[in-house]
């Protein structure tokens, strides 16, 4: 398969781009040479800006286009127009945050975010608002020609967000670990490789159109597993104390601080997105285990992401005093 890449240096990118090479696929990559512009010798680089700068793509042919950093609607409305002639299939790397919301268990039938002012460009404010209105001009322009992947948290190797890499490089330092109780049993986290590998089948399956949410395995798996199992991994004696989030939200605790924490009540259920549709279309799960090491192994950790070890026992300590 011929494939093209918007993006491709870069988490998402890189694991479905290592994936394709690794299947033999042809690989064109698009970007602005900013970030690991040395990888992928072997593959096509095209250099250039989805804002206002897409020229040097035009006349090329493939067989697919997958969408890794499309953000703006009015962004990838111009790639999409672009190529409607030169793919055969475009597919979008969306969000479950372009859902209105997730306050109990639901699949890819929820309602759609929207937003008050669709001109707004802020990434930061309205992330899920632009997601849901980038979907709808992939599937304006390709219609059953194209897929939109819909992963919850992705994490795994060369993860540039820091958020599960802090959790597992967390647990390996063993002790006490704070974990939230929203997170403590059950989220939902896709490996890298597994989201790539769905992509890859998404650009060459007619079959596969619309919507599906990439999501985790079946089996619960908690921060609290993930702790446990990094610190197994490293040898390591860990005790993971579960705190209230009622608590947390009180004490003043950043989604930052603690990373894979949504206390939000419109997000109860974030962890409970169906993945049936994704499973049935051949999603495969690594075992968390294997991404936990390939974790320690290949992802750095991110300055700024994670309780420091003061705040972490302040936290704690005071925890321990309300009983």
């Amino acid at each position: 398969m011929k494939l093209l890449v918007l993006g491709g240096t870069q988490f998402v990118g890189r694991g479905l781009v290592e994936t394709a090479l690794a299947g033999g696929h042809e690989v064109t990559l698009f970007h602005r040479g900013r970030t690991n512009a040395g990888l992928f010798p072997e593959a096509e680089h095209v250099l250039g800006d989805r804002d206002g700068g897409l020229g040097a793509l035009a006349g090329g042919t493939w067989d697919a286009c997958v969408d890794v950093s499309g953000y703006v609607p009015r962004v990838v409305r111009a790639s999409a127009d672009l190529l409607a002639g030169a793919v055969a299939r475009y597919v979008f790397v969306s969000s479950v945050s372009a859902y209105e919301e997730l306050r109990g268990p639901s699949d890819e039938t929820a309602p759609l975010a929207s937003l008050a002012d669709e001109t707004t460009e802020s990434i930061e404010e309205a992330y899920g608002g632009l997601k849901a209105l980038c979907e709808g001009v992939v599937t304006e322009v390709y219609g059953d020609r194209s897929v939109l992947a819909r992963p919850t948290f992705v994490v795994g190797p060369h993860d540039h967000t820091g958020r599960f890499t802090w959790w597992v490089q967390r647990g390996a330092r063993g002790g006490t670990v704070l974990v939230p109780e929203g997170s403590a049993w059950r989220t939902q986290l896709i490996d890298v490789r597994d989201l790539a590998r769905f992509l890859l089948l998404a650009a060459a399956d007619p079959s596969l159109s619309g919507a599906y949410n990439v999501v985790g395995p079946r089996v619960d798996v908690g921060l609290v597993d993930v702790v446990e199992e990094a610190a197994s991994l490293a040898g390591a004696e860990v005790r993971p104390v579960v705190v209230d989030d009622a608590f947390l939200v009180e004490q003043g605790v950043s989604e930052r601080e603690l990373p894979l924490w949504v206390p939000e009540p419109e997000w109860a259920a974030w962890a409970q997105a169906s993945g049936e549709r994704a499973l049935a279309g051949g999603l495969v799960h690594t075992p968390v285990v294997e991404t936990i090491h390939a974790t320690l192994d290949r992802a750095p950790a991110v300055d700024g992401v994670g309780l420091t070890p003061e705040r972490e026992a302040e936290l704690l300590s005071a925890w321990e005093k309300q009983g």
